[in-house]
């Protein structure tokens, strides 16, 4: 996705040959604009699977999502991290380490918005180890419903998130996908949708 290249070009910030801060556009302040193509590429890409429900991870995985389910006029549903007062019977959950947080969550979705006639469609802003994203699925088994597919914003093909999932035949989708951030730089897959 060109737009978003660009965007990662401009505004991202490499911190290590690990982490790359888009907290400009992304994950702390929204580029609604941005966020809205990010919403149509993603419907664009997933059109044709059925999607009945969007789920992704608070807070970053938001955003992208919500745009993603007004193209595809699907609800959104985001698992909490955090416990709440209004959050405690009859949950789907999984456990969730954060490499840039380096601590494991326990994230939770109500079984009242997820049952096994959806066909979810999962979104987040970053896949690196692939630690959420396999949370994330396995909210999705429980409930018995189909995965439609994965969408990424962001993928850092240089660790090893996107390879299990792909080689189990899951539909990843990601719209930049980055090959190395060594030496301050940023350096992408080459691809020709990228």
């Amino acid at each position: 996705m060109k737009v978003l290249k660009e965007k990662v070009i401009t505004d991202g910030v490499v911190l290590s040959d690990q982490i790359l801060k888009v907290d400009s556009f992304l994950n702390h302040q929204i580029d609604p604009l941005l966020m809205k193509q990010i919403g149509e590429e993603f419907a664009e890409r997933f059109k044709h699977g059925g999607v009945t429900k969007i789920l992704t991870l608070e807070s970053s995985g938001i955003a992208p999502s919500v745009m993603t389910g007004l193209c595809l006029d699907v609800p959104v549903v985001f698992a909490r991290k955090r416990k709440s007062l209004t959050l405690q019977n009859k949950l789907l959950t999984a456990s969730v380490y954060s490499f840039t947080k380096q601590e494991e969550s326990k994230i939770a979705v109500s079984s009242e918005h997820l049952s096994a006639s959806d066909v979810v469609l999962v979104i987040d802003d970053f896949l690196a180890n692939g630690q959420a994203a396999r949370g994330l699925i396995h909210i999705v088994e429980q409930a018995g419903a189909k995965l439609a597919g994965i969408g990424i914003v962001i993928e850092k093909s240089f660790q090893e998130g996107a390879s299990p999932l792909r080689e189990k035949g899951i539909k990843v989708e990601s719209l930049v996908r980055i090959k190395s951030l060594k030496d301050g730089k940023i350096e992408f897959v080459k691809e020709a949708n990228v």
